[in-house]
């Protein structure tokens, strides 16, 4: 799995980081950031959640 975020679509609302804040961090900057590009699959369930929670819809989650 790789994740890949639209960052022209992010408002950095941290919806994503409240589900899975091993992947995904709202720094002091107001900028999302992406912990784990490529996160285990243990952590699926989660991102999965995120992605489909993500008021934006700027979740993208790629099978490699």
């Amino acid at each position: 799995m790789r994740i890949e975020i639209d960052f022209d679509l992010c408002e950095s609302n941290a919806v994503c980081v409240d589900i899975a804040p091993q992947v995904f961090e709202v720094r002091d900057d107001d900028y999302l950031y992406l912990l784990q590009v490529s996160p285990p699959d243990d952590l699926r369930p989660a991102v999965e959640d995120a992605a489909r929670s993500c008021p934006k819809q700027a979740i993208t989650i790629h099978d490699d």
